[in-house]
């Protein structure tokens, strides 16, 4: 790539998948060569972000125009086999989550990038707000002392607005591999990727005890997470939850030292507070405005045009994968 900006497809042009173009494009780096969607009308959208780009009408189209990359925003059925696809035709991939429908599936994606030498990478969103990296931070120089205790929840007053995400074979789970998967991954992420020593969850669909017969989603969940060191995680989510509001969103941290939690501000999906806590003191260490939405793709995009290749930080995405599939009892 010495000299030219990276060529990129962009497979999967809706709501997110647009908005992460947008932002990869936005900086410059890199060049729109191919586009891809089912929906005339959302790829009509995406041209309107890349006038130039060719539209084609599958992930192989695509990789015969010879792409140094492919952004992936396809239903999570999808996501495994067209990022190794991707991956193997010498493509790097930035996906939607999950990376896969289990850790199996997210460990075959993961070799192959490490095979392939290229770079990957999944938008794990959360972790690019300016709150979450404040509280990162501060965890890591220590001001928390020895963290015991993580509270994580993301309750959605509506559900996906797509039948797939309802059935489990095309999902691999409901509101724990929508939501739940930002919640873990934070978890992890901020304490530097601790062992996992124990993972127990309950799953609920429209009020009842969800069974693996019943052939559905969980549309709530709880999950608690012990962690080596003795750290408790804990954790719910749901959709459709009459929770008052659009969306009860928040990641709290409490330590020998103090505390530290990100927020969401009255219900919004975007605004989000984050505070460091003394005894009943508090301080504010981000607050809005604050666009994070595309940082991670935008980052992703930035990382390879630099020619960056495999990065071992993408093994960790399995380690996130495998206490799912303890959630779901796999």
């Amino acid at each position: 790539m010495t000299g030219r900006r990276p060529r990129l497809g962009f497979l999967g042009t809706g709501w997110i998948g647009r908005h992460r173009m947008a932002a990869i494009l936005e900086g410059g780096q890199v060049e729109a060569v191919a586009i891809s969607d089912p929906s005339a009308e959302m790829l009509d959208q995406a041209a309107a972000l890349a006038p130039g780009a060719a539209r084609v009408d599958s992930l192989d189209a695509m990789l015969a125009l010879e792409l140094d990359g492919v952004v992936i925003a396809t239903p999570s059925a999808l996501h495994a086999e067209q990022s190794i696809q991707a991956l193997e035709r010498g493509a790097a991939v930035f996906c939607q989550k999950p990376l896969g429908r289990t850790a199996g599936e997210a460990e075959a994606v993961v070799a192959a990038a490490r095979r392939a030498d290229r770079l990957l990478d999944v938008d794990l969103s959360y972790r690019a707000t300016a709150g979450m990296r404040r509280i990162r931070e501060v965890i890591a120089g220590g001001e928390l002392g020895h963290v015991f205790a993580v509270d994580l929840v993301f309750h959605n007053a509506y559900g996906p607005d797509k039948a797939w995400f309802y059935d489990p074979q095309l999902s691999g789970g409901g509101c724990v591999m929508d939501l739940g998967v930002h919640l873990v991954d934070l978890a992890l992420w901020v304490l530097d990727f601790p062992e996992v020593t124990a993972v127990s969850g309950r799953l609920f669909s429209g009020g009842a005890v969800l069974r693996p017969e019943d052939g559905k989603v969980e549309d709530y969940a709880l999950a608690t997470i012990e962690l080596a060191g003795g750290t408790a995680v804990q954790l719910a989510c749901s959709w459709k939850l009459p929770a008052g509001c659009d969306a009860v969103i928040g990641a709290s941290f409490y330590g020998t030292g103090g505390g530290a939690a990100l927020r969401n501000r009255d219900g919004s999906f975007y605004d989000f507070v984050a505070e460091r806590y003394r005894g009943t003191s508090r301080e504010v260490l981000a607050e809005p405005p604050d666009s994070w939405g595309g940082r991670a793709a935008a980052n992703w995009a930035g990382r390879l045009a630099a020619g960056a290749g495999f990065d071992p930080a993408a093994e960790r995405l399995v380690e996130v994968a495998r206490v799912l599939d303890r959630i779901y009892g796999r």
